[in-house]
């Protein structure tokens, strides 16, 4: 019933979909594309072909043309003969074989089949029925990919509770056409009456299970409340950013602790607090899920008990991967996803609190002013991976304007980055780049929070360089 979940542990080979619309132009499209590739292969399947396609909209039936659909068809059709084929040539091998050793050392061609056709965007359920008829695989979208991954990736109970209630939001609209052989009674004797058509019972459970999965989930938030609470007057730091930028590698870095940290997307799901120690200074450290464009919106709403640690943090450290070519497409992502979770859970709790309702313009002025403030935390901007960074210099006899692919690093510090003074930095997590400067400079950030909210408190210990000077005195 749930074609969204790859269960097959062996890799299958897919053909993504994209389209070049009016709101998206030829690069974006391959961009998101690139990042559909690393999706499906974090997913463990294997990109053989792209189709992109211009539209001004996406075909209300099969999200591309008909033509293209021919084509996506044909091509599709075309593999499966070659396996055929590959087949038909092994058998005949095996049966010029010798002797059974010989059969053995005979490999197994490799599979040219396309096992999926994965989609850039949301599919509605009639474009999954359609596509699924016509091009005979599995059809995927970019909200079911995500959701696969983040299904192999969830370990703990709250991750796989916030998974699964995702998952049952996504698959209530698309359970039409799974139970056609069930859709009326039976008629004849002892079949008559009222009754529940099975499409009615699956969806009765589905909302039964939805319900079911966000009382757990609010007791979940409670007990990290809870949790929260009991980490003393310590300063809280949250490492957001963009999936795979490195958050979880500069985590271990600073807390000399041993996260899961791989260059796969999505490789962290829970949040991880851990103490870390500059100087003198504790601060607790929280390594937070990475955001993605076209983020689905049952994962926003499922995870926003992960993506409290980010609400209630004092100081929020944004990495940034400096190689990507659309690091600043991705900078802005963060900032608007970040924008929408802290105003989400502010007018959450504010019509919590009210008991006499909320007023509807109230609501709108409230959450203008929240957009217009954003999360209104102090942020510190870090460029990860400066050791990875890559440009293509310049012909002298190239008159061309200058181009993203062909500004150094030095003069990309130059642009707007030089006007955030101290609150931008460059460094390398993997090769230990600029660290002392990312701790100087977290020291001072985490210190002032810190005196400005206990000014009297001995928190802080001495160092062992003023120990020594006042015993000498």
């Amino acid at each position: 019933m749930k074609e969204f979940i790859l269960s097959q542990s062996k890799s299958e080979n897919a053909v993504l979909v994209g389209l070049i619309t009016r709101a998206q132009n030829e690069q974006k499209t391959n961009e998101y594309l690139d990042e559909l590739a690393f999706l499906a292969e974090t997913a463990g399947a294997v990109p053989v072909k792209r189709f992109v396609q211009r539209l001004d909209t996406p075909n209300n039936a099969t999200y591309v043309g008909p033509g293209k659909l021919q084509e996506i068809k044909e091509y599709c059709d075309r593999r499966t003969e070659e396996y055929e084929q590959y087949m038909a040539d092994y058998k005949e091998d095996l049966l010029n074989a010798r002797n059974k050793k010989e059969a053995r050392d005979i490999p197994l061609p490799p599979d040219p089949r396309i096992g999926m056709v994965i989609f850039d965007d949301d599919l509605g359920p009639k474009q999954l029925q359609i596509l699924e008829k016509e091009l005979g695989c599995k059809i995927l979208d970019r909200t079911s990919l995500i959701l696969d991954i983040f299904a192999s990736r969830a370990k703990t109970d709250t991750a796989k509770t916030q998974v699964e209630l995702a998952q049952y939001q996504y698959l209530l609209p698309r359970l039409t056409g799974l139970w056609t052989h069930l859709e009326r009674q039976k008629g004849g004797i002892g079949m008559r009456g009222p009754g529940e058509t099975q499409i009615e019972t699956d969806r009765r459970i589905v909302l039964d299970r939805i319900s079911l999965c966000k009382k757990w989930l609010e007791q979940i938030d409670r007990q990290q409340a809870t949790q929260r609470k009991n980490r003393g007057k310590l300063v809280r730091v949250a490492l957001v950013g963009y999936t795979n930028v490195g958050k979880s590698t500069l985590m271990n870095l600073l807390s000399k602790s041993d996260v899961f940290a791989e260059n796969k997307l999505f490789a962290t799901l829970d949040t991880t607090v851990r103490k870390v120690i500059v100087d003198n200074l504790p601060f607790l450290m929280s390594d937070t899920v990475g955001f993605i464009r076209k983020l689905p919106t049952h994962l926003v709403e499922s995870f926003k008990s992960t993506l409290d640690e980010v609400r209630e943090a004092d100081l929020l450290v944004h990495v940034v991967d400096i190689s990507h070519p659309a690091f600043e497409d991705q900078i802005q992502v963060v900032e608007q996803t970040l924008n929408d979770v802290c105003r989400d859970m502010n007018v959450r709790d504010d019509r919590r609190d009210d008991r006499n309702g909320y007023n509807r313009k109230d609501k709108r002025q409230f959450e203008k002013t929240l957009k217009d403030i954003g999360h209104g935390k102090p942020t510190l901007l870090v460029f990860n991976k400066v050791d990875n960074y890559s440009f293509t210099p310049k012909d002298e006899d190239d008159l061309t304007p200058k181009t993203r692919e062909n500004i150094s690093l030095d003069e990309l510090k130059q642009t707007w980055m030089a006007r955030m003074d101290d609150n931008c930095l460059f460094i390398s997590a993997r090769e230990g780049t600029g660290i002392d400067q990312l701790k100087a400079r977290l020291y001072d950030m985490v210190k002032e929070i810190h005196t400005k909210r206990f000014p009297y408190n001995d928190f802080l210990f001495q160092k062992y360089d003023d120990l020594t000077e006042e015993t000498e005195e």
